[in-house]
């Protein structure tokens, strides 16, 4: 008989593959899941006939899911792609009275198309300039401001619209406005990349495989799947954990330098990487991965960075640059003591260096606390443990977190905490921080809301953030909580080190021994 190690290699690279008894059923394990299951006469019996359905798989259910979600991600933005003509005849984007706002469907997008002067024929990013706030003191160059594989995406994208638009103009194809065009098919690629993260996180699920409708059904997918890009890097993120998990090092780490290029966060799975090839003595593999990303990354960098230095280096400019974003802690104190922060009086292009040294250092403290759980608990922690607190510690300790950056959490969350009604309970509360920030960039004035609300909302969501990582810290250090070593699984998304035993322990006094894990589905 094949040992359960060897039996879930078998099967790591094909959730589906799985027989229905070697699956998890949440309508048994979930309570949530459970209630509403009443709807449909209750959970699945005991004696049921599971697993006969050719087509319905749990992971083309899980897709189905993404999809519909995804759709009405699309109309919730809908609002912010109408147009209308004004009193001289002119075709003009319909946000007037603040539509953005006060529908709520405000999306980086649209405005970007424009700011980044994608509408204008000849131009290329990071090559094109221009001057931001023209004749007044603060006036400045400026050039993309997005990672290179972020603005080739952008730039893509426009100059697919337009060439929508002139075959439109022949009367061939609808002929909206040509930023409608360019909004529509920026969606349809963004869609697809949060299709292949649900994939992704259901095929590292492995028994598990219907935690993963949390990553389709998410409320943040509703608000943010098409505020901004973010779900580029989420799908080279979990994508990459994937060719990990089938033990793929190369391929783990080429989709990793794609990330990177895209968004910063996906270089950040290093680290959970090392320290787990650390402990269990797989530094080959590693180590194969790191040069892969470094490769990769400086492959899609080289050419812009070469040719066209100083918009390559705007990125990095403007977030070096950057002051406190609004939902930022550093802002709530601010706002609520008076505080004038910590480099008052900056002008601009003037660099806060307490502020990013500050923040730095608590992400840099943060990470050192992960290491040391990583090394020194009973047992070797999942990836997605680890992935999941260093991506919470950035966003936590960061001057800037944008809305949809929340995003970047919800794969990691899934497969590090398995539980739906904390998980839901969180993405519920971060996706509606989005209503008071929109309210509050109405102004009072307009109607709005006071910015208290807002801040309020961003307080919440932090604690939110910070009681699942105590969660999972806890399932840490007390594996035998462990929902996905319940189900018989060591690590799903460990690849190399996936059953492997420790090699490097920091001892902590008298360490006890982990209880033993019960196999089965729970």
């Amino acid at each position: 008989m094949a040992s359960p190690s060897q039996h879930t290699q078998a099967n790591a690279d094909d959730t589906d593959s799985l027989g229905p008894e070697e699956r998890v059923n949440p309508t048994w394990t979930e309570p949530l899941v459970r209630g509403a299951s009443r709807v449909l006469g209750g959970p699945v019996g005991r004696h049921a006939q599971v697993g006969r359905q050719w087509f319905w798989t749990p992971l083309r259910v899980v897709l189905l899911f993404a999809v519909v979600t995804l759709a009405l991600a699309w109309f919730q933005k809908s609002p912010c792609i109408q147009q209308y003509v004004d009193d001289n005849g002119v075709v003009q984007l319909d946000w007037r009275g603040s539509r953005q706002f006060v529908a709520m469907c405000y999306s980086d997008t649209v405005p970007l198309y424009t700011a980044e002067r994608l509408d204008k024929p000849g131009t290329f990013p990071y090559r094109t300039s221009w001057v931001d706030d023209e004749g007044k003191p603060t006036a400045h160059v400026r050039y993309m401001e997005y990672p290179v594989l972020t603005g080739m995406f952008m730039l893509l994208n426009a100059r697919m619209a337009q060439g929508w638009s002139v075959i439109a103009e022949s009367g061939w194809l609808p002929n909206p406005m040509t930023v409608i065009v360019y909004f529509d098919i920026t969606a349809i690629w963004l869609a697809l990349a949060w299709l292949v993260t649900a994939y992704a996180v259901a095929q590292l699920a492995r028994r598990r495989p219907y935690d993963a409708v949390l990553v389709a059904v998410s409320p943040l997918v509703v608000v943010h799947a098409f505020t901004n890009f973010d779900t580029l890097a989420t799908a080279f993120a979990t994508a990459a954990m994937l060719a990990w998990a089938r033990r793929r090092p190369v391929l783990a780490g080429v989709l990793l330098g794609l990330g990177g290029a895209a968004k910063l966060y996906p270089l950040f799975l290093l680290g959970p990487l090392l320290l787990l090839c650390l402990r269990s003595a797989r530094l080959r593999a590693f180590l194969t991965t790191l040069a892969a990303t470094l490769v990769t990354w400086a492959a899609v960098n080289a050419p812009i960075a070469l040719n066209y230095p100083a918009g390559w280096r705007e990125f990095f400019r403007l977030n070096t640059e950057r002051g406190v974003d609004p939902d930022s802690l550093y802002n709530v104190v601010a706002q609520w003591t008076g505080w004038r922060g910590f480099d008052p009086g900056l002008t601009q292009g003037q660099v806060p260096e307490v502020l990013n040294t500050v923040s730095a250092v608590l992400f840099l403290v943060c990470c050192a606390a992960v290491g040391y759980v990583a090394l020194s608990a009973p047992r070797r922690p999942r990836f997605a443990q680890l992935g999941f607190l260093v991506v919470a510690a950035f966003l936590l300790t960061n001057k800037v977190w944008s809305p949809q950056y929340s995003l970047w959490l919800v794969p990691l969350a899934v497969l590090a905490l398995p539980r739906w009604r904390p998980l839901l309970a969180w993405m519920a509360v971060d996706a509606l921080v989005w209503v008071p920030r929109m309210f509050f960039y109405l102004g009072p004035e307009n109607k709005g809301l006071p910015i208290d609300w807002f801040l309020g909302a961003v307080v919440v969501r932090d604690v939110a953030v910070l009681v699942l990582c105590a969660m999972v810290v806890r399932e840490i250090y007390r594996p035998e909580r462990d929902l996905v070593r319940l189900a018989g699984d060591d690590d799903p998304t460990g690849g190399f080190f996936d059953g492997a035993p420790d090699r490097f322990v920091l001892r902590r006094g008298a360490r006890r021994e982990p209880e033993p894990v019960a196999a089965g589905v729970g």
